[in-house]
């Protein structure tokens, strides 16, 4: 299967490849940018194209995902990523994971991406349901989830261990009967 780019007003969305190594570790060794991410930021740049061949990995596992490379038009820069992933088939749901470089942050490309690839993972996944998890202090994150129609759900005490200790994550979630225009 190919992998599916998608394109939008501002934005190309497509397979992260090796060349993306250099921008993918800037975003992932800036500890601001990833103090949110769930995993401690990165410190060897070969930890990068590890990392694009985990996400790469991700369309062969049981339960598959499918990670986009987020690049500006204007300038084919790199601006982060973002991608369904833990797509169990028997229950039509997954996980919806992103991150974005701090310079690019606060233009709305997060809210572009996203808008794109929910659609898609609803429409070509069969999905009826999309989680995220979100650490309780960014707000950014939550602020954009609710735009795009995520509800909250709970909080999950200590599901996460990053930065040298457990993080409390809220359970928030899209289900296919919310959206706006259904797919």
């Amino acid at each position: 299967m190919s992998f599916p780019t998608l394109t939008t007003q501002r934005l190309l969305l497509r397979e992260l490849a090796a060349d993306d190594a250099p921008a993918l570790f800037a975003i992932h060794s800036d500890a601001e940018a990833m103090q949110w991410f769930g995993t401690d930021p990165l410190t060897e740049p070969a930890q990068a194209l590890q990392l694009i061949e985990t996400f790469r990995g991700w369309r062969n596992q049981p339960n598959p995902g499918t990670r986009w490379g987020i690049v500006r038009q204007r300038d084919r820069q790199l601006i982060g990523s973002c991608g369904l992933f833990r797509w169990n088939l028997g229950w039509h749901c997954c996980a919806l994971g992103y991150e974005l470089a701090r310079p690019a942050w606060g233009q709305g490309y997060m809210s572009e991406a996203l808008g794109a690839i929910l659609p898609w993972g609803f429409q070509h996944m069969a999905l009826n349901r999309v989680e995220a998890q979100v650490h309780p202090d960014n707000a950014a994150s939550l602020k954009l989830l609710r735009k795009l129609g995520f509800q909250q759900e709970g909080r999950l005490r200590q599901a996460g261990y990053w930065l040298g200790r457990y993080q409390d994550l809220l359970q928030l979630a899209l289900l296919r009967q919310d959206l706006p225009i259904r797919p």
